[in-house]
């Protein structure tokens, strides 16, 4: 599974960042890859207008908020 974060670097992002980590961390999984996508370019790809964005498994799930800890586990376990 890879996760990615979908930011220019703003503090949202950054606490996006830590929020993956965290869920990661207390679901155990050391299977995930989580990516920081900072390339504008790159994350037009994924028709986000707002970040930060968190990408699983090339998927979009959220786009403008910061999502939290559970709501991330939720996705992972879901996906």
């Amino acid at each position: 599974m890879e996760i990615k974060i979908l930011g220019p670097g703003c503090s949202k992002c950054k606490v996006t960042e830590k929020q993956v980590v965290r869920a990661v961390k207390e679901l155990g999984r050391s299977d995930i890859i989580i990516t920081k996508v900072e390339d504008l370019a790159e994350i037009m790809k994924y028709n986000v207008m707002s970040t930060p964005g968190l990408v699983i498994n090339e998927i979009l799930f959220v786009s403008g908020r910061i999502p939290s800890t559970k709501e991330i586990k939720k996705l992972i376990l879901e996906n």
